[in-house]
């Protein structure tokens, strides 16, 4: 079973929680203010990181094309350079939307499992209408054209998020989401299949301390209980 198949099984929340316990990652990989545009049919986005990043028109760098080599299960991320994002709402300093129903149309013909935009998506009813998973920050109705163009894939993306921390994520990340949000697991510092089990053994242990706690034991005494034997697999 790949991966992708075993994260499918599990929320971001999940994730979040074998993230935090057993990397000490404070944020759990979740990436805040990102609003579910439009659903995955599964109830569960995942892929490989495909990032794409943008910079005003101005910047010396050309344009790239970066839609017509969206690799397969991949999710396409697209974020600004840092300077044009902002820590408050709404996250980015320009109004105009940075991706389109046409790149879904594209994206979703090449096998991509989702797209992720650090920024404003504009035809919303196109994005729903091919069930293509699109998350942003929220919509718009004017092409980037005259202010922002895409000069960089596959590179680090930089993200400032509300609290003032920046959040990175690299090509090849995992990206999960669903009605909670995004999530990034780091690839490159954790032992995916440690995290994993993890995770699955955590299912196990919550649904114990569910019926505890539904046959009347108190919820503290009920996760200090049943939680002790996560410690062999952090």
């Amino acid at each position: 079973m790949s991966i992708a198949h075993k994260l499918r099984k599990f929320s971001t929340c999940d994730i979040s929680d074998g993230l935090l316990n057993v990397y000490n990652i404070s944020t759990g990989g979740y990436f805040p203010n990102l609003t579910a545009i439009s659903l995955p049919p599964s109830g569960s986005l995942v892929g490989t990181a495909y990032t794409v990043l943008f910079a005003p028109m101005n910047d010396p760098r050309p344009a790239v094309n970066y839609i017509d080599s969206v690799p397969p299960n991949s999710v396409l991320l697209l974020s600004l350079e840092p300077h044009l994002q902002s820590q408050f709402h709404p996250f980015i300093k320009i109004t105009q939307a940075m991706y389109g129903g046409l790149m879904s149309t594209r994206a979703q013909l090449l096998k991509s499992n989702g797209t992720v935009v650090f920024g404003r998506i504009r035809d919303v009813d196109e994005h729903r209408a091919l069930n293509h998973p699109v998350f942003a920050y929220g919509v718009g109705s004017c092409a980037p054209k005259a202010v922002v163009k895409a000069v960089a894939i596959n590179v680090q993306l930089k993200i400032l998020t509300s609290d003032g921390v920046t959040q990175v994520i690299y090509p090849g990340d995992y990206v999960v989401g669903d009605n909670n949000g995004i999530v990034s697991i780091p690839v490159s510092v954790i032992d995916i299949q440690k995290l994993i089990t993890y995770i699955e053994k955590s299912i196990e242990v919550d649904l114990l301390v569910t019926e505890d706690i539904k046959n009347g034991i108190p919820a503290k005494q009920a996760q200090k209980n049943r939680r002790s034997v996560l410690k062999q697999y952090i």
